[in-house]
């Protein structure tokens, strides 16, 4: 198959895209910083700039004649109170999260429609769920480009293009290094730090990037989609089904506790 897989520099998209390459699919990863590898094409695109993604993609259909594949999985971390948050952070965090995925979309279908083959996967988080504690703005944005995939679903199904949301726990990858810290007041800086350290502990135990990998490869085998699939450790899967069932403010207590919030 042809794959386009973004942000491939490093992580999640990186260990994706090698695993493809290596059982025999033609992948080109889009990311800013190009990276050297053996098993795909590593090309820099910014997936927030609409021509640089439309010329990369134009000269992908030039080579390969199609495109069957696009995971979006290029996104970044957000943490911080809402009350701290500018506009300006909020904007940019929306721009890659949601924008990006959108353009790389909007690039690929009328391909996908005219050969009426394709497969889209958006890379989200278990978090788009719930609004998380001092990720409500991470949480938003996930959760915004669930109810695109969940729209676009109907809206190409009749081309033969199916898409699907895969929500992540926490994987072990550096995202805490890139992710965007915004300014925590005093108010909620002893409980933000207590949060923030606790988030970080779970990213370091969290499940490998390779496995995220494995589990890719093995849903693009599947002749039929569902609109989500969940992956990562049970104890944050879980999380999901007891959002849907249980009362919102037992619920809250949970996450309270769980995100050592019972003292400020």
């Amino acid at each position: 198959m042809i794959i386009i897989i973004t942000g491939t520099s490093k992580g999640i998209g990186f260990e994706i895209a090698e695993l493809l390459g290596k059982k025999g699919h033609i992948v080109y990863g889009f990311s800013r910083r190009t990276v050297n590898s053996s098993y795909f094409t590593s090309l820099s695109v910014d997936v927030t700039d609409k021509e640089q993604i439309e010329e990369a993609v134009s000269m992908i259909l030039r080579k390969e004649g199609r495109i069957e594949v696009l995971i979006n999985n290029a996104g970044m971390g957000m943490v911080g109170a809402v009350e701290d948050t500018s506009k300006q952070d909020i904007q940019n965090l929306f721009t890659l999260n949601l924008i990006g995925p959108v353009q790389m979309i909007t690039a690929v279908l009328p391909a996908m429609r005219e050969q009426k083959l394709g497969k889209i996967i958006n890379i989200s988080s278990i978090g788009s769920e719930m609004g998380l504690p001092f990720r409500g703005f991470y949480s938003a944005s996930k959760s915004a480009l669930d109810k695109v995939s969940e729209a676009l679903r109907y809206e190409v199904k009749n081309w033969h293009v199916q898409v699907t949301t895969v929500h992540l726990g926490d994987i072990k990858t550096t995202i805490a290094e890139s992710r965007i810290r915004t300014k925590v007041s005093q108010v909620y800086k002893k409980v933000f730090e207590r949060v923030y350290h606790l988030m970080n502990q779970h990213v370091a135990k969290g499940t490998e990037a390779i496995e995220v990998a494995v589990y890719i490869e093995g849903l693009l085998e599947r002749r039929d989609w569902k609109a989500h699939y969940y992956f990562g450790k049970l104890g944050q899967r879980i999380g999901v089904p007891l959002k849907w069932i249980l009362p919102q403010n037992f619920y809250e207590k949970l996450m309270r506790k769980y995100s050592q919030m019972d003292e400020y």
